[in-house]
């Protein structure tokens, strides 16, 4: 039995919105999708997340939740625990592996373990920015990137150039974020690896036009960045990033599909920074961009994901 039949008696929430820094990026997702699934006869319910629907929940009248929330709280695991507990099915990774996926430092620890790539950090809750500073400059030299621990879409990344703007921008970050970290920058070609189906899609290449990094504005403002799929390096290397991709993505225990975030060096090795358990779902988006270029259109990658939701019906 197709997709399509397995759902074609049942009500689809698209859960967008929320009340995150990402919220109007999810709402132009989430229409997205529903639209989609429309488009194949599907009974769709759009539900802008806010605080009030928390508590209404189980008079939502929705059988399957297509989740398409960015940061706090539809990324970080809370609502994927919010449907279990009223035992609604729901698209995606689950509760452990949206939590991990939200959490640099969790994803970090995990990249260290299983021994994939990624950018030297320091991380110290302990201690003033200002008795760190000059212990993290020694060891990351200059430039320095600054992450939150928990935020999406490159909300809040610094890039510093000296000890004084480290202090400073540090100390912002800090007091607007609560939980920082200092990351090794590392100049190069940026990328990412989307995963759909539990297989790696082809590598987006990403050429920010005019931002030094490629950040909210690059990301979502039309012709602020080039996108190149599948992207210009060899066949051998290609294979290589595909198959960490599809570790990282397991490593952290993602379900179904995800989007894995990588730099390539100017020495040519990859560094991988992140894996996004809800990745953006425009019409442009990276995703769709990697799936239309091996033949699945927009449409098919919306009832790719909201196949996961299988998982729950025994």
């Amino acid at each position: 039995m197709d997709i399509i039949s397995r759902f074609k008696e049942k009500t689809i929430g698209v859960i967008m919105g929320g009340w995150s820094s990402e919220r109007e990026i999810s709402l132009i997702s989430g229409r997205a999708i529903a639209r989609a699934l429309r488009g194949v006869g599907l009974k769709v319910k759009e539900i802008d997340f806010t605080p009030e629907v928390v508590s209404q929940i189980p008079e939502l009248g929705i059988d399957v939740a297509f989740i398409i929330l960015h940061g706090r709280p539809g990324e970080d695991g809370t609502v994927q625990g919010l449907f279990e507990l009223y035992g609604i099915p729901y698209t995606g990774s689950g509760v452990e592996a949206s939590a991990i996926g939200m959490d640099k430092i969790m994803t970090k620890r995990l990249f260290r373990y299983y021994r994939i790539p990624t950018p030297d950090y320091i991380y110290d809750p302990f201690h003033p920015v200002e008795k760190i500073a000059p212990g993290v400059a020694s060891r990351l030299g200059f430039p320095i990137v600054i992450k939150p621990r928990s935020e999406g879409s490159s909300v809040g990344i610094e890039i510093v150039h000296d000890l004084d703007e480290l202090v400073e921008k540090g100390r912002g970050l800090k007091e607007k974020f609560g939980d920082i970290f200092f990351e090794e920058y590392i100049k190069g070609m940026i990328a990412t690896v989307g995963v759909l189906d539990e297989k790696a899609l082809p590598i987006l290449e990403i050429n920010p036009k005019k931002e030094p990094f490629y950040d909210y504005k690059a990301k979502y403002t039309e012709g602020e960045t080039e996108y190149i799929v599948p992207a210009r390096i060899t066949a051998k290397k290609t294979k290589k990033i595909q198959e960490t991709a599809l570790k990282a993505h397991r490593a952290i225990g993602c379900y179904g599909f995800s989007r894995v975030d990588l730099i390539f060096g100017d020495d040519g090795r990859p560094y991988f920074l992140e894996v996004n358990t809800l990745p953006g779902m425009t019409e442009g988006s990276n995703l769709p961009l990697e799936a239309r270029a091996v033949g699945i259109d927009y449409q098919g990658v919306c009832l790719s994901m909201l196949s996961t939701a299988l998982r729950w019906f025994s």
